[in-house]
């Protein structure tokens, strides 16, 4: 792919990591209360929950977040070879 493209592409991809920053931060939320009965996940910093409990979560919302940035990418990225005719990873 020219250079051209790839700079092109690069607004595509920072919308796309923003979306899906934001939505998969509602799906974890949501995930979370059906599975801990609690409104927010515990962070690093809150003594009341054991280590267990904070790793899990934070796993959990990194993985949630890997895949839905994932598929947004690849929306995007398909997307733009529907305009464009390059992949924008080459």
């Amino acid at each position: 792919m020219s250079k051209g493209a790839k700079i092109a592409y690069r607004p595509i991809g920072l919308i796309g990591g923003i979306l899906a920053g934001s939505l998969s931060g509602l799906v974890f939320k949501q995930i979370w209360k059906a599975v801990a009965n609690e409104d927010d996940a515990p962070s690093a910093l809150q003594s009341e929950y054991r280590m267990r409990e904070v790793v899990l979560a934070a796993a959990i919302q990194g993985a949630i977040f890997a895949a839905t940035k994932a598929a947004i990418e690849r929306v995007g990225a398909r997307g733009f070879t529907q305009l464009t005719g390059a992949w924008p990873g080459d």
